[in-house]
Order: C-alpha cells, then structure tokens, then sequence
C-alpha cells in the first residue's frame, strides 16, 4: 500500500518509517502541525521532519505544497489557539482530531491507500484517542486509516535519533504543553522569591 504517515516530528517518525517499509508499505511524509509553537519550535521540528524524510529517501509534504492550499503555510498561532481552547472535549482532543483530519484529507487527495501516524509511537500520548481520531477522520475523508503501536521501537528511536543528530524536543508542542513542562521549575522560583 502507498501510506501518508502524519510526521509530528523526526525523533517520531523514524522508526515508524522504517516499520511501515519493512511491511512493505511504500511511505510519504506529511507535516502538518499547526499546534506546536513558537514558531521556532515549528520550525526546527519541520527541520527535523525533513532530515528524516531525506536521510529515508521519502517524499516529504508540507500544507503549502498540498493540493489546495498553494503558497499558505499553517501557522497561525492565534488561529490555532481560539479552536483549541474552544473545542468541546478540549485541546487535546482538539489537536489530535485537526491534525488527523488534515492527514485523512491529504491522503485522498494526494491519491494514497491509507494514512497512520508517527503520534501513535509516543509513550506520551493517547493511544486510544488517537485510534478513535484516526478512524472518525478515515470515515470522514473515505480513506483507511493503518492503525499500528509503534511504542515498541520507542528505544531504538531515541537511539537512531541521537545517532542522526536530530533535533530532540521537550514537550508535546503547543504552548500549553510547554508551560505545563515548566510548571515546577516555575513553582520553585515562585517559593524563592517568596522568602
């Protein structure tokens, strides 16, 4: 089968790339990630998607090189946060659900047999939310959604991600998440300052 994998990073997408091939499966990349900020973190996990798609060989697509959205990147921090926050059933779900409904859509126009993504190899997500978002894009878009855990070759990730000197991120990626990391570097700043 030709399947579009959701890259959200390159740590992430390495060993799926590889499980996907190694079943035979042709793979192409697609980064959309409108929920990771700032736009510095955006773009040196772009950067980060890229290498992994060349050091792979795979085709590597990008929103703005999509079918229809020519020349209009995704990033819109504003954007993105109103609809997360607004979202019935919150951010979290909000940003799983946008970003594998982009990826449905991606694969039908872009003419692929089915889409997975790179999510579903983090030890940090939710596996089962992201099952149930794959499947309600797949129907959405009338295109197979390849459900596969990754998370066994999360090891053999972090190894082939440090080996390949790709960039390594600390958080999930909106801001949210980021401060979340912070919040108890923040707390003991907060009791030092308060002696």
């Amino acid at each position: 089968m030709r399947v579009l994998l959701h890259i959200c990073c390159g740590p992430c997408a390495i060993m799926p790339v590889r499980a996907l091939r190694e079943d035979g499966h042709t793979v192409a990349g697609w980064f959309h990630n409108p929920n990771i900020h700032p736009l510095s973190e955006y773009l040196r996990r772009r950067q980060g998607a890229a290498q992994v798609a060349d050091i792979h060989g795979i085709p590597l697509y990008f929103p703005e090189n999509g079918p229809d959205n020519a020349g209009k990147n995704e990033y819109d921090l504003v954007s993105w946060c109103r609809a997360a926050l607004g979202y019935e059933g919150g951010r979290c779900l909000y940003c799983r659900e946008s970003r594998f409904d982009a990826a449905a859509k991606a694969a039908r126009d872009l003419g692929f047999d089915a889409f997975t993504s790179s999510l579903l190899y983090s030890r940090h997500q939710d596996h089962e939310g992201m099952r149930q978002a794959g499947e309600k894009a797949a129907a959405a878009w009338n295109v197979p959604f390849l459900y596969r855990d990754f998370r066994p070759f999360w090891q053999e990730g972090i190894k082939a991600s440090k080996e390949l000197g790709i960039y390594r991120q600390q958080y999930c990626g909106c801001a949210f998440s980021e401060e979340e990391r912070y919040a108890g570097e923040l707390a003991k700043a907060a009791r030092g300052l308060s002696r």
